[in-house]
């Protein structure tokens, strides 16, 4: 089924940029588009997509606002949060107001499209870019439970030394070739690393790996 998308966007050539990405992506349209807040939040209604590509600057009503009124008339929509800078205040607000997810504007193509697809499915998506901040300021988005290593080893004692070590710079939103680069191994190697654990953590990507992780106070 294809995946039908809201574009929310007040730059008209950040529109233009963000919409041809979907050409080569035939199970993705980009079905309206919108120039700020409160007429995202008419089309939402009328057009009723998927997904919303949210930019949280806009001209009138922040992406957050708008985001806030969109899913109280359909709390069907997934949203994901599209900023230029990491900012933690507005990551938290953006969470608590019904986001999905939150990106930052230089992800790749080809990941952007995985985070629309793993969005779709019902997942939260935070970019990596982000989780260290969530990890030094600890907002409250996510709880810490505060166990000791020797707890949280005891609930995941499935993990190698090495794998969380892996982890670690994973919550550091390190990429695998850094992690390699770190630890002086392949970025193959890194990879494998980073699968295993998520495996093993039963999440469903190396960002909720970095979640779980800090929810269980190894970090």
């Amino acid at each position: 089924m294809q995946i039908k998308i809201l574009l929310v966007e007040d730059q008209k050539l950040m529109r233009i940029g963000i919409k041809s990405l979907f050409n080569d992506y035939p199970e993705m349209e980009v079905i309206g588009e919108a120039i700020n807040g409160k007429e995202a939040v008419e089309k939402a209604k009328l057009i009723k997509p998927d997904i919303i590509l949210m930019d949280i600057g806009l001209p009138d009503i922040s992406g957050i606002d708008a985001t806030k009124q969109i899913l109280e008339n359909n709390n069907n929509i997934r949203v994901i949060m599209l900023t230029s800078h990491i900012n933690d205040s507005e990551l938290e607000a953006s969470l608590r107001a019904g986001a999905n997810a939150y990106v930052i504007k230089d992800i790749s193509t080809d990941y952007l499209m995985y985070v629309i697809k793993m969005v779709r499915d019902g997942a939260m998506w935070i970019d990596p870019h982000v989780v260290p901040f969530i990890r030094d300021k600890n907002s409250g988005i996510i709880p810490s439970r505060q166990l000791s290593r020797a707890a949280f080893k005891q609930n995941h004692a499935n993990l190698t030394q090495r794998e969380y070590e892996v982890l670690k710079l994973v919550v550091d939103g390190r990429s695998n070739s850094e992690i390699a680069q770190t630890l002086t191994i392949s970025e193959h190697t890194a990879k494998a690393h980073v699968c295993n654990i998520i495996q093993k953590l039963v999440v469903d990507d190396r960002t909720q790996a970095a979640v779980k992780a800090l929810k269980e106070g190894l970090v």
